[in-house]
């Protein structure tokens, strides 16, 4: 997930502060000149607690967008910034797994190497096309549109091990599916991620997984049916935006993102609301800008539609000895509409998968409910025997420094453990397996079965992989026969 600061204590006394302030102060900003334009035909302008109130909304429905337009800008458009991958419509292949130096995004997987593709769909669809991949290592080429929709998978699970070509087709695209394509997938906006994920099965293993890469390919559909192409689109100037400036430029970063998120009838009624504050493609919101009152109103709707998010995080889970299990990532059916849990999934951990393609238990606390904290206890995760996460390709544990929620640096450079290492891990008498969860080695003895912990609060996320739909199954999520095996306290 991007990092995202919260708003604390401080900004909210300013802005009550602000609120507590003599008359607005008149000035020409987004809200003013979204209440005259209200006024001018006929309808009462919104007053201050409805202003907080589409301010939040906003914020509830606008933060998927604007942390995909983040990502996008610094993966696709900045090429000179530090987490620039390609150009659109170029695979970036990782020849590497992620580690603590990656933080464009939070909660990143290191269990598969990454290939990135932001295409550009404006001008005609794309066509992406994979090698044959051994039916033993799994792989998922997940599409990702502006509205953070999953909306098509191809890899192990949904498509196959078999070679293949899928075309990517932006919302203005109509026509038959051409030759040579196994399947179209529809995207919603007209740009669009696609994020391949190729398993590794351990460290000497890479150049095989290099070699699955390279059979990776993007291309035009008129180049891949080797026709003229159709005249470039515009080229177009993005509003420059990172991830670490999602806090301070929220509503500019959303108009910006406005402007490549077309219209539905799922969000019609919001997109009408917000456009009464100022809020909407081609417009200009500078909250510096606003009045006094303004300011506090729109500033405490963000925090409140915030701690909204906060809540439905933890509320839409199902509490599993101290893990939260649900399903928070779909396609625009899964949704319906539904913002807030779109913006939690969003902000729990943005790009995850459908649960049917990968389920992400996660913790901070203890299966007793006692926060994770390596500068003050030991833990230890077991599974009993022949309790293993039950999946069709992989799963793992990976420890995330609580407070950041980005992997941590440590003495071994391990991040996670998982299915894969299973041969080198030391089994108990009664062949269950413990893993120690632990700022300090265990000892030479354990040290196979050692997840490095920070000196502090901790995060683990627990990865299935194409989870069995056959019980016992974690599935559906959080409902299936087989619970994720709490953390405990490690007895001295």
């Amino acid at each position: 997930m991007i990092r995202f600061q919260r708003f604390g204590c401080s900004l909210l006394l300013a802005l009550v502060a602000a609120m507590l302030a003599a008359g607005c102060a008149g000035k020409n900003d987004a809200v003013s000149q979204a209440a005259r334009a209200d006024k001018a035909a006929g309808i009462a302008a919104p007053g201050i607690a409805e202003t907080k109130a589409i301010a939040e909304e906003a914020f509830i429905y606008g933060l998927p967008l604007v942390m995909n337009y983040a990502v996008m800008n610094e993966y696709a458009v900045d090429k000179g910034g530090p987490q620039f991958k390609a150009p659109f419509n170029q695979i970036k292949n990782e020849a590497r797994v992620y580690t603590y130096q990656d933080t464009a995004v939070v909660t990143p997987n290191s269990d598969t190497p990454y290939s990135m593709l932001w295409m550009d769909l404006r001008a005609e669809p794309m066509v992406i096309s994979v090698p044959a991949v051994d039916k033993k290592r799994y792989y998922s080429v997940q599409l990702v549109d502006g509205n953070t929709y999953n909306f098509g998978y191809a890899g192990s699970r949904a498509t196959g091990n078999d070679p293949g070509s899928y075309m990517v087709a932006g919302p203005d695209w109509k026509g038959p599916t051409p030759p040579g394509i196994r399947k179209v997938f529809a995207s919603t906006t007209p740009f669009a991620a696609a994020i391949f994920r190729t398993q590794l099965f351990n460290p000497k293993d890479m150049p095989e997984v290099v070699k699955v890469q390279a059979g990776y390919k993007a291309q035009p559909l008129s180049a891949f049916l080797k026709q003229a192409p159709p005249p470039a689109p515009p080229t177009l100037k993005f509003l420059p935006a990172t991830t670490a400036g999602i806090k301070d430029n929220f509503f500019e970063y959303l108009d910006a993102a406005l402007l490549y998120v077309p219209q539905t009838p799922d969000d019609a009624a919001v997109r009408a609301r917000i456009a009464r504050i100022g809020v909407g493609p081609g417009k200009t919101f500078e909250f510096k800008d606003l009045s006094p009152e303004h300011k506090a109103a729109v500033g405490l709707g963000m925090k409140e539609g915030e701690e909204k998010i906060e809540k439905r995080l933890t509320s839409g889970t199902k509490d599993i000895n101290g893990w939260r299990v649900g399903s928070a990532f779909g396609d625009r059916n899964f949704y319906k509409g539904n913002w807030l849990l779109r913006a939690a999934a969003a902000k729990g951990g943005i790009y995850g998968n459908d649960a049917v393609e990968a389920t992400y238990p996660m913790t901070r606390t203890t299966a007793a409910g006692e926060t994770l904290d390596g500068s003050r206890h030991n833990y230890t995760v077991t599974f009993p025997a022949g309790q293993l996460p039950p999946v069709n390709a992989f799963w793992s544990v990976t420890m995330y420094d609580g407070k950041s929620q980005l992997l941590i640096k440590n003495p071994i450079n391990r991040y996670l453990l998982n299915s894969p290492m299973l041969q080198g891990m030391k089994k108990n008498a009664d062949g269950s397996i413990t893993l120690y969860i632990q700022n300090k080695s265990p000892g030479k003895s354990l040290e196979s079965n050692w997840l490095p912990a920070p000196a502090g609060p901790m995060y683990l996320v627990m990865r299935l992989y194409w989870p069995k739909t056959s019980q016992p199954s974690i599935l559906p999520a959080g409902e299936g026969t087989w619970k994720p095996p709490g953390v405990v306290v490690a007895s001295k």
